[in-house]
């Protein structure tokens, strides 16, 4: 997984609902834009759960991303 792929769906427009599959079988969702946030290039980033919790992942710990369309 490369970084760019995450940003083209992170600034996607119109945003889209998309999910972080992780090396460990965890799924993070990510509903908003603005719940997402790491920097270019970077191994890492941090993304903001609906229950005000922060996860920081390795970005080469991620083993897909999934839009949902609906």
């Amino acid at each position: 997984m490369t970084s760019e792929r995450l940003l083209h769906l992170h600034q996607a427009s119109p945003f889209r609902h998309f999910i972080i599959h992780l090396a460990d079988r965890r799924a993070l969702g990510v509903d908003h834009p603005e719940l997402l946030t790491y920097q270019r290039n970077s191994r890492t980033a941090v993304v903001y759960a609906s229950d005000s919790s922060a996860h920081t992942i390795d970005l080469l710990l991620v083993t897909g991303l999934e839009v949902l369309l609906a």
